[in-house]
């Protein structure tokens, strides 16, 4: 789904239980993950649930390198956490990924106030996870 699709949905929803419950949504939109994307390395460190991120590395229509990202995670709202985060970042080129601010998004939708410390450290988690992948792929 598109992150700005995903923003007007969660700006529609007044009453937080109805974003946690479109949360929950999101999350079971998430394509499976292959049960050989379950391990360590694909392990986000600095979640309190489980989360793995899985990264392809291919080439947009004009030639450029993209990154893809593929996500799971062992809680509902965290799976949907995910789901957020790669609608922001997946597809798109190294460069993108490193120079998009996922905060501003964070703070307009309200998770900094709503989400747990733990969960928003887990959110951070995967943020830093996916632009060290950025990074690395324009070290490459």
């Amino acid at each position: 789904m598109a992150i700005d699709e995903i923003i007007g949905n969660f700006e529609l929803l007044e009453e937080w239980e109805d974003r946690y419950r479109y949360l929950i949504e999101l999350g079971r939109t998430l394509e499976p993950l292959p049960q050989a994307a379950y391990t360590d390395e694909n392990k986000v460190r600095g979640c309190a649930s489980q989360v793995w991120l899985e990264t392809t590395r291919g080439q947009d229509a004009a030639g450029a390198p993209t990154l893809t990202f593929r996500g799971d995670s062992d809680a509902h709202i965290v799976r949907g956490l995910v789901a957020l985060v790669l609608a922001l970042y997946s597809g798109r080129r190294p460069q993108e990924i490193v120079e998009t601010d996922a905060a501003p998004l964070f703070k307009q939708l309200g998770l900094a106030e709503h989400l747990t410390p733990q969960r928003a450290n887990g959110l951070r988690s995967m943020v830093e996870r996916i632009k060290k992948e950025a990074k690395d792929a324009l070290a490459d």
